[in-house]
């Protein structure tokens, strides 16, 4: 049996007698507080399923990053067992070949600061050697040069300057007797002059007088 056929309509109810009508809302009221509490629980109940349903996608959601956290979480602890494995592996093979590299390295640094100073006076001598051989080149190109000189330009430079490559003693050598020279020939020079003018004096005499 329905709960239409139990609850009388409002209608049916006006159209009865009075004292059907009272007990008729009589038997009606129980009927709508049930129909109430009904609803509100059905309605309750749709609201927890819904909160259920809420709560169930929420902790999907949340194991699935969960799940994801987890993966990349064993991913990170696989790089660093692989890394601490290559880290470990560099400390027992590399380290040793390095610390041996540099002790080697200070070995070789020690004996260079022994033949260092060696080598520098090895490199002085050869700059010495070097200068000396440059200059004595330079010296025998200027003595080429003064060979290849005409005998007269010699002299000249010997005697009216001092650019001469020849020593000082010679230079005063040369010097001396040009004007040992110089003052000779001069003192030749003034007397046939001289000489000359008195012949010529002399001979105006002589002439004046076989004249007269």
């Amino acid at each position: 049996m329905s709960s239409d056929s139990l609850v009388p309509m409002p209608e049916e109810v006006s159209r009865r007698p009075r004292s059907e009508r009272s007990s008729a809302l009589s038997n009606h009221a129980p009927h709508t507080h049930i129909e109430e509490v009904a609803k509100r629980t059905s309605k309750r109940i749709l609201q927890y399923e819904s909160q259920m349903q809420e709560l169930s996608i929420k902790l999907t959601e949340g194991l699935s990053n969960f799940r994801a956290m987890d993966s990349l979480m064993q991913g990170s602890l696989d790089k660093l067992k692989r890394d601490t494995q290559h880290a470990k592996h560099a400390l027992e093979e590399h380290i040793p070949s390095i610390h041996e590299d540099f002790h080697n390295s200070l070995v070789s640094l020690e004996e260079l600061s022994h033949t260092l100073p060696q080598i520098q006076s090895h490199v002085a001598e050869i700059q010495h050697i070097y200068d000396s051989g440059r200059e004595k080149a330079k010296n025998l190109v200027t003595d080429l040069n003064w060979l290849n000189t005409e005998w007269h330009e010699r002299w000249r430079i010997i005697i009216f300057t001092n650019r001469s490559p020849v020593s000082r003693w010679w230079t005063a050598t040369m010097r001396v007797l040009f004007a040992a020279t110089f003052i000779t020939f001069g003192w030749i020079t003034w007397a046939a002059i001289a000489g000359a003018y008195t012949a010529h004096r002399q001979r105006l005499v002589w002439g004046e007088r076989l004249m007269s």
